[in-house]
Protein backbone atom coordinates (compact mmCIF):
# COMPACT_ATOMS: atom_id res chain seq x y z
CA UNK A 1 0.00 0.00 0.00
CA UNK A 2 0.85 3.69 -0.62
CA UNK A 3 0.33 6.48 2.03
CA UNK A 4 1.52 9.48 0.92
CA UNK A 5 1.18 12.45 3.17
CA UNK A 6 2.43 15.55 4.15
CA UNK A 7 1.24 18.87 6.10
CA UNK A 8 -0.87 21.79 4.52
CA UNK A 9 -1.76 25.26 5.65
CA UNK A 10 -1.81 27.36 8.33
CA UNK A 11 -2.17 24.56 11.00
CA UNK A 12 -0.41 22.10 9.61
CA UNK A 13 -2.98 19.88 8.84
CA UNK A 14 -1.88 16.24 7.60
CA UNK A 15 -3.38 15.54 4.39
CA UNK A 16 -3.43 11.56 2.96
CA UNK A 17 -3.16 10.04 -0.80
CA UNK A 18 -3.39 6.44 -0.16
CA UNK A 19 -3.51 4.07 -3.22
CA UNK A 20 -2.82 0.22 -3.41
CA UNK A 21 0.80 1.09 -5.36
CA UNK A 22 2.26 3.78 -7.45
CA UNK A 23 0.06 4.28 -10.85
CA UNK A 24 -3.16 2.95 -9.52
CA UNK A 25 -6.21 4.95 -8.17
CA UNK A 26 -6.40 6.61 -4.95
CA UNK A 27 -8.31 8.15 -1.72
CA UNK A 28 -7.76 11.47 -0.57
CA UNK A 29 -8.31 12.04 2.80
CA UNK A 30 -8.83 15.45 4.71
CA UNK A 31 -7.47 18.41 1.86
CA UNK A 32 -7.18 20.68 3.80
CA UNK A 33 -6.58 24.53 3.56
CA UNK A 34 -4.24 25.21 1.01
CA UNK A 35 -3.77 21.23 0.67
CA UNK A 36 -4.78 21.27 -3.65
CA UNK A 37 -1.68 21.50 -5.05
CA UNK A 38 0.68 19.32 -2.53
CA UNK A 39 -2.32 17.11 -3.69
CA UNK A 40 -1.78 17.37 -7.72
CA UNK A 41 2.22 17.32 -6.59
CA UNK A 42 1.81 13.88 -4.92
CA UNK A 43 -0.65 12.81 -7.66
CA UNK A 44 1.62 13.09 -10.23
CA UNK A 45 4.41 12.05 -8.76
CA UNK A 46 2.75 8.71 -7.91
CA UNK A 47 0.40 8.47 -11.40
CA UNK A 48 -2.20 8.06 -9.09
CA UNK A 49 -6.06 8.80 -10.13
CA UNK A 50 -8.73 9.83 -7.13
CA UNK A 51 -11.69 8.32 -6.97
CA UNK A 52 -12.75 9.83 -3.76
CA UNK A 53 -12.11 12.36 -0.90
CA UNK A 54 -12.62 10.99 2.57
CA UNK A 55 -13.43 13.86 5.85
CA UNK A 56 -12.62 12.68 9.12
CA UNK A 57 -14.38 15.47 10.15
CA UNK A 58 -15.72 19.46 9.40
CA UNK A 59 -13.39 21.27 10.14
CA UNK A 60 -12.01 23.95 8.06
CA UNK A 61 -8.36 22.72 8.55
CA UNK A 62 -9.59 18.97 6.94
CA UNK A 63 -11.96 20.30 4.49
CA UNK A 64 -10.60 23.94 2.97
CA UNK A 65 -9.60 22.22 -0.66
CA UNK A 66 -12.71 19.68 -0.63
CA UNK A 67 -13.91 21.86 -3.61
CA UNK A 68 -11.16 22.67 -5.99
CA UNK A 69 -9.35 18.79 -5.41
CA UNK A 70 -13.07 17.57 -5.97
CA UNK A 71 -13.56 19.58 -9.02
CA UNK A 72 -10.48 18.90 -10.89
CA UNK A 73 -11.07 15.38 -10.48
CA UNK A 74 -14.79 15.04 -10.62
CA UNK A 75 -14.71 13.08 -7.78
CA UNK A 76 -17.27 12.43 -4.54
CA UNK A 77 -16.60 13.80 -1.00
CA UNK A 78 -17.49 11.44 1.74
CA UNK A 79 -18.29 12.93 5.38
CA UNK A 80 -20.45 11.62 8.44
CA UNK A 81 -24.07 13.93 8.26
CA UNK A 82 -23.26 15.60 11.47
CA UNK A 83 -19.89 17.90 10.51
CA UNK A 84 -21.71 18.27 6.72
CA UNK A 85 -23.09 21.75 7.72
CA UNK A 86 -19.40 22.87 8.55
CA UNK A 87 -18.37 22.78 4.35
CA UNK A 88 -21.08 25.14 4.15
CA UNK A 89 -20.39 27.53 7.27
CA UNK A 90 -17.31 27.02 8.84
CA UNK A 91 -17.33 29.68 11.18
CA UNK A 92 -20.08 28.36 12.96
CA UNK A 93 -18.00 25.20 13.60
CA UNK A 94 -15.58 27.52 15.36
CA UNK A 95 -17.83 29.29 17.16
CA UNK A 96 -15.92 32.45 16.33
CA UNK A 97 -14.45 34.21 13.03
CA UNK A 98 -11.46 32.55 11.82
CA UNK A 99 -10.57 35.91 10.09
CA UNK A 100 -11.46 37.74 7.10
CA UNK A 101 -7.66 37.59 5.15
CA UNK A 102 -7.98 33.75 5.60
CA UNK A 103 -11.97 33.10 4.98
CA UNK A 104 -11.05 35.27 1.76
CA UNK A 105 -8.56 32.36 0.58
CA UNK A 106 -11.12 29.44 1.12
CA UNK A 107 -13.64 27.67 -1.38
CA UNK A 108 -16.39 27.64 0.84
CA UNK A 109 -19.28 24.81 0.33
CA UNK A 110 -20.11 21.51 -0.98
CA UNK A 111 -18.96 20.12 -4.01
CA UNK A 112 -21.03 18.49 -6.67
CA UNK A 113 -21.51 15.10 -4.80
CA UNK A 114 -21.28 14.37 -1.28
CA UNK A 115 -21.55 11.18 0.06
CA UNK A 116 -22.65 10.91 4.28
CA UNK A 117 -20.56 8.27 6.43
CA UNK A 118 -22.32 5.49 8.96
CA UNK A 119 -20.53 4.25 11.80
CA UNK A 120 -19.65 0.78 10.91
CA UNK A 121 -19.48 1.01 6.72
CA UNK A 122 -17.10 -0.85 4.82
CA UNK A 123 -15.53 1.39 2.08
CA UNK A 124 -14.47 0.23 -0.54
CA UNK A 125 -12.36 2.77 -2.48
CA UNK A 126 -10.03 2.52 -5.35
CA UNK A 127 -9.00 -1.10 -4.19
CA UNK A 128 -8.83 -0.31 -0.84
CA UNK A 129 -11.06 -1.41 2.26
CA UNK A 130 -11.43 1.12 4.62
CA UNK A 131 -13.91 0.68 8.08
CA UNK A 132 -15.59 3.66 9.30
CA UNK A 133 -15.85 4.36 13.55
CA UNK A 134 -17.88 7.19 14.00
CA UNK A 135 -15.47 8.96 16.87
CA UNK A 136 -17.34 11.92 18.50
CA UNK A 137 -16.05 14.12 20.94
CA UNK A 138 -13.97 16.47 18.65
CA UNK A 139 -16.75 17.12 16.97
CA UNK A 140 -20.28 15.44 16.70
CA UNK A 141 -19.33 14.15 13.71
CA UNK A 142 -15.83 13.17 13.81
CA UNK A 143 -14.70 9.17 12.21
CA UNK A 144 -11.82 7.19 11.61
CA UNK A 145 -10.76 5.38 8.22
CA UNK A 146 -8.81 2.33 9.47
CA UNK A 147 -7.43 -0.43 6.98
CA UNK A 148 -7.29 -4.29 7.59
CA UNK A 149 -4.24 -5.99 8.92
CA UNK A 150 -1.92 -7.99 6.06
CA UNK A 151 0.33 -10.34 6.94
CA UNK A 152 2.63 -8.32 5.05
CA UNK A 153 1.19 -4.43 6.61
CA UNK A 154 -0.67 -3.99 9.89
CA UNK A 155 -3.84 -2.27 10.04
CA UNK A 156 -3.51 1.64 9.52
CA UNK A 157 -5.85 3.99 11.56
CA UNK A 158 -6.38 7.19 9.91
CA UNK A 159 -7.63 8.83 13.20
CA UNK A 160 -8.23 12.07 12.21
CA UNK A 161 -8.28 15.01 15.61
CA UNK A 162 -9.26 12.42 17.54
CA UNK A 163 -6.12 10.51 18.68
CA UNK A 164 -2.54 12.03 18.53
CA UNK A 165 0.94 11.26 19.33
CA UNK A 166 0.66 11.98 22.74
CA UNK A 167 -2.36 13.93 23.00
CA UNK A 168 -6.14 14.17 21.95
CA UNK A 169 -8.00 16.54 20.26
CA UNK A 170 -9.50 19.20 21.78
CA UNK A 171 -13.09 19.75 22.93
CA UNK A 172 -13.47 23.18 23.63
CA UNK A 173 -15.18 24.22 20.80
CA UNK A 174 -19.06 23.75 18.97
CA UNK A 175 -19.81 19.84 19.10
CA UNK A 176 -16.69 18.91 21.54
CA UNK A 177 -17.41 17.04 24.44
CA UNK A 178 -14.59 15.72 26.58
CA UNK A 179 -16.77 12.36 27.92
CA UNK A 180 -17.79 11.81 24.16
CA UNK A 181 -13.83 11.72 23.85
CA UNK A 182 -13.38 9.38 26.70
CA UNK A 183 -16.64 7.09 25.17
CA UNK A 184 -14.92 6.96 21.62
CA UNK A 185 -11.33 6.56 22.87
CA UNK A 186 -12.75 3.75 24.83
CA UNK A 187 -14.77 2.22 21.75
CA UNK A 188 -12.88 2.85 19.00
CA UNK A 189 -8.78 2.93 19.94
CA UNK A 190 -8.69 0.69 23.17
CA UNK A 191 -9.61 -2.70 20.90
CA UNK A 192 -7.08 -1.96 18.68
CA UNK A 193 -4.09 -3.98 18.03
CA UNK A 194 -0.63 -2.40 19.46
CA UNK A 195 0.97 -2.79 16.12
CA UNK A 196 -1.96 -0.45 14.56
CA UNK A 197 0.18 2.84 12.59
CA UNK A 198 -1.95 6.15 13.64
CA UNK A 199 -1.63 8.25 11.37
CA UNK A 200 -2.96 11.42 12.70
CA UNK A 201 -4.87 15.12 11.32
CA UNK A 202 -1.96 17.08 13.11
CA UNK A 203 2.04 15.54 14.46
CA UNK A 204 3.79 12.76 13.30
CA UNK A 205 2.84 8.87 13.06
CA UNK A 206 2.68 6.78 16.21
CA UNK A 207 1.48 3.49 17.04
CA UNK A 208 -1.76 2.14 19.51
CA UNK A 209 1.09 0.37 21.80
CA UNK A 210 2.91 3.89 21.57
CA UNK A 211 -0.07 5.82 22.69
CA UNK A 212 -1.09 3.12 25.21
CA UNK A 213 2.07 3.23 27.26
CA UNK A 214 3.08 6.92 27.18
CA UNK A 215 -0.69 8.77 25.81
CA UNK A 216 -2.06 10.32 29.10
CA UNK A 217 -5.40 10.58 27.87
CA UNK A 218 -5.14 6.80 26.48
CA UNK A 219 -3.92 5.53 29.91
CA UNK A 220 -6.46 6.99 31.39
CA UNK A 221 -9.08 5.44 29.72
CA UNK A 222 -7.22 2.30 30.26
CA UNK A 223 -7.47 2.49 33.57
CA UNK A 224 -11.23 3.21 33.51
CA UNK A 225 -11.12 6.79 34.68
CA UNK A 226 -13.39 10.02 34.27
CA UNK A 227 -12.65 13.26 32.54
CA UNK A 228 -9.90 13.80 34.98
CA UNK A 229 -6.96 14.37 32.80
CA UNK A 230 -5.77 17.61 32.21
CA UNK A 231 -3.32 17.64 29.69
CA UNK A 232 -2.62 19.86 26.47
CA UNK A 233 -4.63 18.77 23.57
CA UNK A 234 -4.30 19.82 20.30
CA UNK A 235 -6.04 20.32 16.45
CA UNK A 236 -8.08 23.53 15.51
Amino acid sequence: MLIAGFPAGAWGTNCYVVAPAAGEECVIIDPGHQAAQGVEETLKKHRLKPVAVVLTHGHIDHVASVVPVCGAHDVPAWIHPADRYMMSDPEKALGRSIGMPLIGELTVGEPDDVHELTDGAALKLAGLDFSVAHAPGHTKGSVTFRTPETTEIPSVLFSGDLLFAGSIGRTDLPGGDMDEMLASLTRVVLPLENSTVVLSGHGPQTTIGQERATNPYLRQVTAGLGSETQAPRRGM
